[in-house]
């Protein structure tokens, strides 16, 4: 089975139930984190992609120790690419 990733921020989901939002009838999202959308709805909003980038980043230095700069690689290559920044939402 082919790993299952957030399609707001990128975090591996896998199997793991308790790592996936819900959807506003509780349901378990199958594209978006808990950290990205609950009850239906992105927890951040207005959050825009550049900012996505850099918190995403600064995660993968701080709790992964990925250097800075490929941390910020990574990011912006992957995260454009995800349902939600495609879409233009």
């Amino acid at each position: 089975m082919q790993e299952k990733f957030c399609e707001s921020c990128g975090m591996p989901m896998g199997e793991n139930d308790e790592m996936y939002g819900t959807e506003s009838n509780g349901s378990k999202s199958i594209d978006y984190c808990k950290f990205c959308y609950e009850n239906g709805a992105f927890i951040h909003p207005n959050v825009t992609l550049e900012e996505t980038i850099k918190i995403v980043a600064d995660m993968m230095v701080k709790d992964f120790g990925f250097s800075p700069e490929d941390a910020l690689e990574q990011c912006k290559a992957g995260i454009p690419n995800l349902k939600r920044w495609k879409s233009g939402s």
